[in-house]
């Protein structure tokens, strides 16, 4: 029922069974519904089970943070310690170079990973020779698909003081063989320009098939009101593409903490340690080689609470920027 309040509002008042019901499905119906989609939700099985067993099976596990762990004892058996292991991980003395390592490489790599994904994929938009875009396109993914032991080869190719390629040319030059490799002043920077390489060109396929999307009538017009190609990349292309920019922008910073451990545990060595060491490196070198299954259990928990404690701070922030969010 309809009542006029102050100021000229209308309120809807009345009792629940006056008000209108949203038509749904019966569950018989959602069967029926399900079965004649079946091909659809098959399809999500694989992805189901895989999220089950993977990811949420084994946080029964993750009990044994708060436990000084025995696999005599199992994880039933094992006693409670309370807040023991994380307090074992904060006061050592790997706690700060461990955070700011691991906290250098992903901020750089996002800094940097995700401006060169979206040129990338400008670049392959705006350019008009289709045989040179799938060239480049070709090229920019291949990296992906190659494992950090391959790329490992090929840095040593390129930096290895004894027989890699820059290292010639410095002789060549005159110049004296730098360890490019076991230098802590450049090593952070292969980590970073490597990694770049190797995902740019599949980071930039999700921002391309964003541009796809765009109506090329907005262009169009633009050229109709006399704009250049760089006030329509402006003020069409980028604004275009900014809510798919921040949501990746957002599951990146969500795993902020992941600083590349394949990568690392390839490349670094014992003179970068300093510089080369992060989180999940730490983790493996404690967990697997010491069987310190309680403290490596408890530093991979504390790294999912403070990429959640990201995700929700960068999601408040982007929603009050740029509008839009995860949720």
């Amino acid at each position: 029922m309809l009542k006029k309040g102050g100021g000229g509002r209308v309120e809807v008042r009345g009792t629940k069974a006056d008000r209108p019901k949203i038509p749904g499905r019966t569950f018989p119906e959602t069967l029926s519904h399900a079965w004649k989609f079946r091909g659809i939700y098959a399809l999500g099985i694989l992805p189901l089970a895989f999220f089950l067993v993977i990811r949420y099976l084994p946080l029964w596990n993750a009990q044994i943070a708060f436990k000084e762990f025995s696999p005599l004892d199992g994880v039933w058996g094992s006693p409670w310690n309370g807040l023991a292991n994380f307090s074992a991980f904060f006061r050592s003395p790997y706690f700060w170079p461990l955070l700011r390592n691991t906290l250098m490489y992903s901020l750089a790599k996002l800094i940097l990973g995700i401006p060169a994904a979206v040129l990338l994929a400008l670049a392959l938009y705006e350019t008009g020779r289709r045989a040179l875009r799938k060239v480049v396109q070709t090229l920019a993914y291949l990296p992906h698909f190659l494992s950090w032991i391959i790329l490992h080869g090929i840095l040593l190719g390129l930096f290895s003081a004894s027989e890699g390629l820059f290292n010639e040319i410095n002789r060549a030059a005159g110049v004296g063989t730098v360890n490019y490799m076991g230098d802590p002043a450049v090593f952070p920077f292969i980590v970073v320009l490597s990694d770049l390489w190797k995902e740019m060109g599949w980071s930039a396929i999700i921002f391309l098939a964003a541009l796809m999307g765009i109506d090329p009538a907005l262009f169009e017009s633009a050229q109709v009101e006399g704009a250049s190609r760089l006030q329509q990349v402006r003020y069409i292309t980028l604004p275009g593409i900014l809510e798919v920019v921040v949501v990746v922008a957002l599951l990146r910073i969500g795993t902020i903490l992941d600083a590349g451990f394949h990568q690392l545990f390839v490349l670094y060595s014992v003179p970068v340690y300093d510089v080369g060491d992060i989180i999940d490196t730490w983790v493996y070198r404690q967990g697997i080689l010491n069987a310190d299954y309680s403290v490596a259990t408890a530093v991979g928990l504390f790294k999912g609470l403070i990429g959640l404690g990201f995700l929700v701070a960068a999601n408040r922030l982007a929603k009050r920027i740029a509008g839009s969010g995860l949720y």
